[in-house]
């Protein structure tokens, strides 16, 4: 019997509450994409904002998965070509002009023929 009396819960190890009528924050959960293909999802609070960066478990940084997707389709531009370059140099009339002029140089052989 004293042995018995002796057992018992430890105090302070295990709590006596449970969570009945406990509300938990509401959560978000935000994927993160490292260079290496690694995921990882963590969860925040929906009123917090959650950082652009992650670490991940390789060490490399890993971006907001979503994120990537956004900020990608709002920095692009038009593509600008060598054409558009040169027109914003010279007119299509100076151009045709100086390749006339080119092509007549190459005829008189100013430039040597590469065969």
């Amino acid at each position: 019997m004293a042995e018995r009396s002796l057992r018992g819960m430890s105090i302070g190890a295990k709590s006596l509450e449970s969570d009945d009528n406990v509300d938990f924050a509401a959560r978000v959960e935000v994927a993160y994409v490292c260079p290496k293909g690694h995921r990882t999802i963590l969860p925040f609070a929906e009123g917090a904002e959650p950082p652009a960066e992650w670490e991940c478990r390789c060490g490399a940084v890993a971006h907001q998965e979503d994120a990537d997707a956004t900020e990608a389709d709002e920095i692009t531009k038009p593509t600008r070509t060598h054409w558009d370059m040169l027109l914003e140099r010279r007119t299509e009339q100076e151009l045709s002009e100086l390749l006339e002029k080119r092509l007549q140089m190459h005829r008189d052989g100013w430039f040597p023929d590469y065969e």
